[in-house]
């Protein structure tokens, strides 16, 4: 049990602050740095004989048949004990609240997919500890685009009416994540490189937790500071969301916040231990913001001696560098001028998020008027995350298979 600021691991900061803030959380938050998630970490190591091919074919045979009450497939035991154990839904599960929180999520629409990418994930990046397992990946600043639509397409489909009922979309992506989760743990504790001392032990625990409040009480957070009304009792249906989501994910029980007041607190002591950002925290942010940027690219060959055709790159080049400063802006308006500036992100457009704010607050003031708008709205979300989740796979399925091997060295 952690119970002094002397036995805290390494990677925890700003102890004795936390003590007088928090004194109940760190013995019970703390030991949850050295723990995984055994029956998913059991299950990676029984599959991984097989071929990649077959090793996926699977898992998805598995989590089509087993919910249905058909006979699935010969499983390795800790698969299919995992899969039958997601098929029991906890008594404490309502799914009336769990449909009102799904609303709260389509009619955020775009403001819910500008907090997602920068602030949700711009939180997460910013964990020096935390993001060491996205880091040794390679991942996000390989592959920003494709991560972030993948990202985007598991919270739409665990958000979509009926998406965690078990066997639905939203069910059996949160447990395919799962098991990728358990195998990239598998793939850095078997890598030198590693360092328990420094990071604790990979994807663990309490950073499970941490990762489920970026997608619930940090985005309700940053839809509100974007303008967008959520009522105590839809933060609190929205957090229900995420509650029975973290269950699938594998996050042990009593982490989970049963309300958004209670994770708020652990955000705060999340926030306060975590360190600073550091040089793969701005990476990855900067991977993030660039994507504009990098989708441009030099000016194509065809532009050398073709002044139309330079026109028209010169036109593309501006018009992502203003979407990379106006999403730069916005990003620093929902993190707060500390971390952004530790972030490395540039003091630019500053009327830009206020005024964004104002008229937000006037067309959803308007909106809570009438239940027809309310439809509409979550019919206009629904749309824009369908067309941007479907522009940013460009035509492929997201995949969330066992990765094979680490991508980068982390010095």
């Amino acid at each position: 049990m952690v119970s002094t600021s002397s036995t805290w691991p390494a990677r925890v900061h700003r102890a004795e602050e936390a003590l007088r803030r928090f004194g109940d959380l760190p013995p019970r938050l703390l030991p949850y740095l050295d723990q995984g998630d055994p029956l998913a970490d059991a299950a990676v190591e029984a599959l991984a004989e097989l071929q990649r091919a077959e090793r996926h074919a699977l898992i998805e045979k598995a989590l089509a048949t087993i919910p249905a009450g058909e006979t699935p497939p010969p499983l390795p035991p800790p698969l299919a004990e995992l899969i039958a154990g997601a098929c029991r839904v906890p008594p404490w599960v309502d799914w009336a609240r769990i449909e009102r929180a799904g609303a709260v999520f389509r009619r955020a629409g775009l403001l819910g997919g500008a907090t997602l990418g920068l602030s949700s994930l711009v939180h997460g990046y910013a964990a020096p500890a935390g993001n060491k397992p996205l880091a040794f990946s390679g991942r996000l600043t390989e592959r920003a685009d494709r991560r972030l639509a993948e990202t985007g397409h598991f919270v739409t489909a665990v958000c979509a009416p009926g998406g965690t009922a078990p066997g639905a979309p939203g069910w059996q992506i949160s447990l395919q994540v799962r098991l990728m989760h358990a195998q990239v743990r598998r793939l850095l504790l078997r890598d030198e490189r590693w360092s328990n001392e420094l990071w604790s032990l990979p994807i663990n625990q309490h950073d499970m937790m941490a990762t489920v409040l970026l997608f619930s009480m940090v985005f309700v957070d940053g839809v509100r500071k974007l303008g967008l009304h959520v009522s105590e009792a839809e933060a609190d249906d929205y957090q229900h969301l995420w509650r029975w989501v973290g269950t699938l994910l594998g996050v042990a029980p009593e982490l989970l916040p049963a309300t958004y007041g209670e994770a708020v607190r652990l955000g705060e002591f999340v926030h306060l231990t975590q360190g600073p950002p550091d040089a793969d925290s701005r990476a990855l942010v900067r991977a993030l913001l660039d994507g504009p940027r990098r989708r441009i690219g030099p000016p194509p060959p065809e532009a050398n001696g073709d002044r139309r055709a330079l026109r028209r790159w010169r036109a593309a080049r501006r018009l992502a560098e203003a979407h990379v400063a106006a999403a730069t802006a916005l990003s620093r308006y929902l993190v707060g001028d500390e971390l952004a500036d530790a972030l490395g992100l540039e003091r630019t457009h500053r009327r830009f998020p206020r005024g964004v704010r104002s008229v937000v607050q006037l067309l959803d003031g308007i909106r809570r008027t009438s239940p027809r708008l309310e439809r509409a709205a979550e019919r206009l979300g629904e749309r824009y995350w369908d067309f941007s989740v479907a522009q940013g796979l460009g035509g492929l399925p997201a995949t969330y298979g066992l990765p094979e091997r680490l991508s980068r060295s982390v010095p």
